[in-house]
């Protein structure tokens, strides 16, 4: 398995970002990469959906890509912030999953797909 197959949790992105942008904390300036990052899956979007003339080859390798941005800026803001996105996640999908009466929640998955 190549180094890019290899799979990784929101905690490992977090302590490379935390280390990565180690003493800049502009949280602001993030946020605006975010912004920017959802605005260009927007464009994606539309021109899958046939609403913008596509100026892509693949639009499903620019998707993919701008994704990733989105998650990057999102795991780095909270990242400088010294906060634990991956808790948070499994605590806020418990209370998704109780309030929408889903059959199990994704700490429940994360562990039967361990086993």
């Amino acid at each position: 398995m190549s180094d890019s197959n290899k799979s990784y949790s929101i905690t490992d992105l977090q302590v490379y970002l935390a280390h990565h942008y180690q003493g800049d904390r502009d949280e602001q300036g993030f946020f605006m990469k975010l912004v920017e990052e959802v605005g260009e899956v927007a464009e994606v979007l539309n021109q899958r959906a046939g609403r913008k003339a596509q100026d892509k080859a693949d639009l499903d390798a620019e998707l993919v890509t701008e994704l990733a941005d989105i998650i990057h800026y999102v795991v780095a803001i909270a990242a400088i912030n010294g906060l634990n996105l991956s808790q948070t996640i499994i605590e806020k999908d418990k209370k998704a999953a109780i309030k929408y009466q889903h059959k199990r929640n994704l700490e429940e998955f994360l562990r039967k797909s361990k086993d």
